[in-house]
């Protein structure tokens, strides 16, 4: 398979129904000028029909735009491993993520964002 046929692959791939972790969710970004990667983790609940809703308002989360929202908690690593270490690893803290294929979808961005900060490019999560 060729760089083209995998980036078709995924490409499908993202399109999946993927069902909402009611533990929240993960905006991602790279701080620079300190060299780390950064995830913003924002709790949600999933309404009845089954999308994110803040708790607070009970409002659908919107898909595009800025979130006014206050982090539950903020992560940063110098790479990706160290990040996953730290949030889904350590026992001081409960981890924020309560399914496995969002944790594994996490895994994937920040080898993504890793990469990207490595490379001087800038990432945008998928």
């Amino acid at each position: 398979m060729d760089k083209a046929q995998r980036q078709t692959l995924d490409d499908q791939l993202s399109k999946r129904y993927i069902e909402l972790d009611p533990d929240g969710y993960c905006l991602i970004y790279l701080d620079v000028a300190q060299g780390l990667i950064c995830a913003k983790h924002f709790s949600n609940v999933i309404n009845d029909k089954g999308l994110a809703c803040d708790p607070v308002t009970g409002k659908p989360l919107p898909v595009r735009g800025p979130v006014e929202r206050v982090p539950t908690c903020t992560y940063s690593g110098r790479t990706a491993k160290e990040l996953c270490i730290t949030i889904f690893e350590n026992p001081a803290t409960p981890c924020p993520i309560s399914y496995l294929d969002h944790a594994a979808y996490l895994g994937r961005e920040f080898g993504r964002a890793e990469a990207a900060l490595n490379a001087g490019e800038p990432y945008i999560q998928d």
